[in-house]
């Protein structure tokens, strides 16, 4: 009897295998880009973030891998949340979209985090439906619907004087960073779903900008949602010029929502992380050309 319980116990352990993440590690997919120098650098923002994730003091142990190909089950399944930079959603960049889509189900529905920054919360009119159905609306909340969508279109402009405001609500994502002003291109009308363009209840505005100078109205920049499966998303549409990872209070801000995803908790002034030499990271250039 005891033999066929230790059996039981192993068959188990075994099946339960495929589904087990590494607490603390962060997954960050670079998809395809093709800004120029000074714009996005996805693979250098990611290395950048890689950097400060490890060398958090508070919270520490943390872990992250970059990769810039759709990741190996291996890879999904360490992952505790995955993030993604590049031109629009990797997943519908890279080459197999159903195996990828599928792969993130898979991920998702065992409670897995997700991120999304700048270009990447972006999805192309024939990602979605004609009534702009998509997996990564309920996963992250809402997304940025590349201009020629045909059921909704957001916008991408540069603002000199951007003004990003932390929302009203009580959430660890907006711990430790203040109201900032930054030259990026935070997009607006951002699509949260057919309901008025109102987000769903279990979504969180974390802050808004308002935008444009000439005609202002405060534009969503930054969204959370706490999922049924118990994972959680975050999307937020900046940085656009990789200089700006140099802003104290707008990295805190991504790092805070990195983390939450992964279920890590996020101290009470927030993360704290030093000033990366931007220059390191192998960026094709830091300023803009």
């Amino acid at each position: 009897m005891k033999r066929q319980l230790r059996l039981l116990i192993v068959l188990l352990l075994i099946s339960l295998q495929g589904e087990c993440c590494v607490a603390n590690h962060v997954l960050i997919v670079v998809g395809p880009d093709n800004h120029g120098p000074g714009s996005h650098e996805p693979i250098a923002g990611a290395r950048l973030l890689k950097h400060c994730i490890e060398k958090l003091q508070e919270p520490s142990g943390n872990t992250a891998e970059v990769v810039d190909r759709w990741p190996t089950k291996e890879q999904q399944q360490k992952a505790a949340t995955v993030v993604f930079l590049g031109d629009t959603f990797p997943a519908n960049r890279f080459e197999n979209v159903s195996r990828n889509l599928a792969d993130l189900h898979r991920m998702m529905n065992r409670g897995c985090g997700i991120v999304c920054i700048h270009y990447a919360t972006g999805l192309k009119k024939e990602d979605v439906s004609a009534s702009g159905e998509h997996p990564l609306l309920g996963w992250m909340g809402g997304y940025f619907a590349n201009p020629g969508s045909m059921h909704h279109v957001s916008y991408a402009r540069v603002f000199d004087k951007a003004r990003i405001t932390p929302g009203q609500a009580e959430h660890p994502v907006l711990r430790g960073w203040k109201e900032f002003v930054i030259r990026d291109e935070p997009y607006g009308n951002n699509y949260f779903g057919p309901n008025e363009n109102k987000p769903a209840p279990n979504v969180t505005i974390l802050a808004t900008s308002m935008q444009p100078p000439e005609a202002p109205k405060r534009e969503a920049v930054a969204w959370c949602v706490q999922r049924a499966d118990k994972g959680r998303g975050f999307g937020i549409v900046m940085p656009h010029f990789y200089k700006n990872w140099a802003n104290h209070d707008l990295r805190t801000f991504v790092l805070n929502g990195i983390l939450w995803t992964a279920g890590i908790e996020i101290p009470k002034n927030g993360v704290n992380s030093s000033t990366p030499d931007l220059k390191a990271f192998g960026a094709k250039s830091v300023e803009p050309k």
